[in-house]
């Protein structure tokens, strides 16, 4: 696909029944993917990466917040390079960064070194990650981009839940290194599908300079917060070592929105979030991922090491969510598309409240099919009913030119939400030292976990009930041709006559 000088595609926007277009879905869940799936194949990998290093719970937690850490400070900026440069260039450059540090992490000779790899490959998916996103906002057919985003987050979905089943085998097997591995040849695939078959698109105008200054606050404040509370696992909260490192990331947290404010060219334009949809959608979003990052975190661990479940039966454990998601993802996208996002971002997070409830069976007997499935069973229909409305509602409550930054944010905050869930849950319930060793100790403190999930969860359900806001039926009348539907607030659509441009063209342009 051709760009004009604008920055816009010379040829109609893709449509997702074309082979284009399905092909452009297939690059972007495999690229996105990938990052998901190496997240969830972590995990799995934790106990024997545990053994093998003689490393403490705060190392595992390290293990895997480096990635997470560098992947939530740095999406802005991923985000802001696609939008400028080219998306598909960036969303390339990172799939081949994330493989090569996956090959490091796969080389690791100790766990300093397999931290330090994995913060590497957090540089990658924050190139990649937002990509993937911003690609289908700004490429599909307006009609289309719900089903597309739908496909995507349940095909996506689909990796995630693979992920620890493919990285037990791999662990039982031969090793934990092989799960990084894995990478490498899907990220050739990744490569070549997108040089083949995916347009570049970008945001119009002249090319911004990058926000430094800006980069560099978020990343220390996710960090300072970030080693405050993993700190907080072995130390009071009254400690030094817990109250400096959370000061000056709260600090620089305050210093990054003084910066975006008055930088000429921000990564994060602060004016976005004065669409209250996109506010909420990003709220809404914090609190649900908290409480599954950081349960998540710990279930394959608790499988293994309380009730001896190997890896790979660990990891087939979540299996039921896989088909779940692959079935009911893009058909919760399209009744998104017709009766709005309002409904299922609210009891989407309630049905996943009562599935992480479910999962505190899983601290008593063990049993696949009394503690662990039925979990597993509504977790899947909780999620399957809130991802893809809440990820467009965010995509669509954004400005269109800012489809990069918008897809960076919510991603970001689902990140940020799993990273600081990931280092403060588990000092919550209990769970410190090397006590994930001991099967009562984790136990206890894996059933409190999960309540306490449960409960954010809940109340995410609740926030989206009182914040998100269907378009008004006289909204989409004035705004949308006869035959289209409004689903989710976003800028006025642009002339009929220019649907077939890229989204990114701005509505003054259209008009």
């Amino acid at each position: 696909m051709t760009e004009t000088a604008a920055g816009r595609p010379a040829s109609p926007a893709l449509r997702l029944s074309t082979a284009p277009g399905r092909w452009t879905v297939a690059a972007t869940v495999l690229g996105s993917g990938m990052a998901a799936l190496d997240a969830t194949v972590v995990g799995i990998a934790l106990p024997a990466i545990g053994r093998e290093f003689h490393a403490g719970i705060a190392s595992l937690q390290w293990v895997v917040n480096a990635y997470t850490l560098t992947l939530a400070g740095l999406l802005l900026l991923g985000g802001t390079l696609g939008d400028s440069y080219g998306r598909r260039k960036v969303f390339v450059i990172g799939t081949v960064w994330f493989a090569l540090a996956s090959l490091l992490c796969g080389i690791a000779p100790s766990v300093g070194v397999l931290i330090a790899a994995r913060a590497l490959q957090g540089v990658g998916g924050a190139l990649l990650t937002p990509g993937s996103l911003a690609i289908l906002q700004a490429s599909f057919a307006e009609e289309d981009r719900m089903a597309a985003i739908g496909a995507w987050s349940g095909l996506g979905g689909v990796a995630t839940a693979v992920g620890p089943f493919l990285g037990g085998w791999l662990i039982a097997a031969v090793s934990w290194r092989l799960v990084f591995f894995i990478n490498l040849p899907l990220a050739v695939i990744v490569v070549a599908v997108s040089a083949r078959h995916v347009p570049e698109t970008k945001a119009p105008g002249p090319v911004p300079k990058l926000d430094i200054r800006g980069a560099a606050c978020i990343s220390g404040a996710l960090a300072g917060i970030t080693y405050g509370l993993i700190a907080l696992s072995a130390n009071s909260w009254g400690s030094v070592s817990v109250l400096l490192p959370l000061a000056v990331g709260l600090g620089l947290l305050g210093l990054f929105v003084w910066v975006e404010a008055r930088e000429p060219e921000p990564m994060l334009p602060l004016a976005i979030f004065k669409s209250r949809q996109f506010s909420a959608a990003n709220a809404v979003t914090f609190v649900v991922y908290a409480a599954l990052g950081g349960l998540l975190f710990l279930v394959p661990t608790v499988l293994q090491v309380v009730h001896g479940y190997s890896p790979i039966t660990a990891g087939s454990a979540l299996l039921p969510v896989t088909f779940i998601m692959l079935a009911l993802s893009s058909r919760s996208g399209a009744l998104a598309a017709r009766i709005g996002p309002r409904l299922q971002m609210t009891v989407g997070p309630l049905v996943i409240a009562a599935s992480l409830a479910l999962f505190t069976l899983i601290s008593g007997s063990g049993d696949y099919l009394t503690a662990v499935l039925p979990g597993a069973v509504v977790f899947g229909f909780g999620v399957a009913i809130m991802v893809a409305p809440l990820t467009a509602t965010a995509l669509s409550a954004a400005p269109a030119e800012h489809a990069g930054v918008a897809s960076a944010v919510n991603n970001d905050v689902a990140r940020a939400a799993s990273l600081i869930a990931v280092a403060v849950l588990p000092a919550l319930a209990g769970i410190t030292g090397d006590s994930y060793l001991h099967p009562a100790e984790l136990a206890h403190g894996f059933k409190m976990a999960a309540w306490i999930a449960a409960v954010f969860c809940a109340a995410g359900g609740v926030l989206a009930g009182l914040t998100i806001r269907n378009p008004s039926k006289a909204k989409c009348a004035e705004s949308t041709p006869q035959g289209f539907n409004c689903s989710l607030e976003a800028p006025p659509l642009r002339n009929p006559a220019l649907r077939s441009l890229d989204p990114t063209v701005s509505t003054e342009e259209a008009r």
